[in-house]
């Protein structure tokens, strides 16, 4: 058994299901106790700890983890001091990334973030919300919010600045956008020294390509089918290929096999159209990874 151990922060909360279906399709099988901060992974190099997106970060930089799952925006919030190893473009609902808007009530009478001079602000992320009314020469005061910050306004709080992925929570809430404070996706980070000792950077570097190769995957199927040579130039018109289709020679020297990757989305489009280029046996099948 292998002496190097890897420390890896899994983040708790919104993100941990999502987390543990990604590292499940890239292979590694992350299993949690309603009991335990420490979840089991089925590789015995890497010891896992349940940790808050929130402080992933600072710990990781610390040398306490050496490496973790976080969002840039929390990266940016503590100003820590981490390698990006990669991004992975996942969160708990969509594959967009999550913004961070300031908010007001719908009747409020604040129109820029200019408006909210000597005004109160309240939010969970301080020192991203400081730096921007900062950048924007805007002094205000800005409060640690402990949770629903949404229903603060207008008695407690004359705006927030809020992390949203759909927005529906702020329109249920009555609030009205102002401006988006800053964008955020999903990051894979590691401390400096972590990065620095070659076994560690290797066991991150496969771990990111794996990651990287599911999501890259994700939303796309194969498709082979048979197409006779004087048609396939027709055929090929109507593939919108992640790269050049794939022709194969065949035993009958008039046909020949074609293999590609499309967007699952457009497949009830395009095969009814193959059909008509003179496209033979279709097959669809499930892409697991994509890897460059």
């Amino acid at each position: 058994m292998s002496q190097n151990k890897l420390k890896l922060g899994i983040p708790a909360g919104s993100l941990q299901q999502a987390t543990a279906e990604l590292f499940k399709k890239a292979g590694y099988n992350i299993t949690f106790s309603s009991r335990s901060y420490y979840p089991t992974i089925d590789d015995d190099e890497i010891e896992c700890l349940l940790i808050r997106a929130q402080e992933m970060a600072r710990y990781v930089e610390q040398g306490i983890l050496d490496a973790g799952i976080t969002g840039y925006d929390w990266i940016h919030e503590t100003e820590a001091d981490v390698v990006e190893i990669c991004e992975l473009l996942f969160s708990k609902v969509s594959r967009r990334p999550v913004r961070w808007v300031l908010c007001v009530p719908e009747d409020s009478p604040v129109k820029t973030v200019a408006d909210l001079e000597g005004k109160r602000i309240a939010t969970e992320a301080v020192g991203l919300t400081k730096r921007y009314l900062a950048r924007h020469g805007v002094s205000a005061k800005v409060e640690f919010s402990w949770g629903a910050t949404e229903v603060k306004p207008p008695q407690l709080a004359d705006a927030i600045v809020e992390v949203t992925e759909t927005g529906s929570s702020l329109r249920a809430n009555n609030l009205r956008i102002v401006d988006e404070v800053l964008q955020s996706t999903t990051r894979f980070i590691a401390n400096k020294p972590a990065y620095v000792d070659p076994w560690k950077r290797e066991k991150l570097s496969n771990m990111a390509l794996m990651l990287q190769s599911c999501l890259a995957a994700e939303g796309r199927v194969g498709l082979m089918m048979n197409v006779r040579l004087d048609q396939l130039d027709g055929v090929l018109q109507q593939l919108p290929a992640l790269q050049t289709p794939t022709v194969s020679s065949l035993s009958d020297a008039e046909w020949v096999a074609v293999n590609t990757i499309v967007p699952e989305a457009v497949v009830r489009t395009i095969v009814p159209r193959l059909k008509s280029a003179g496209a033979k046996g279709i097959v669809e099948y499930p892409i697991n990874r994509i890897i460059d």
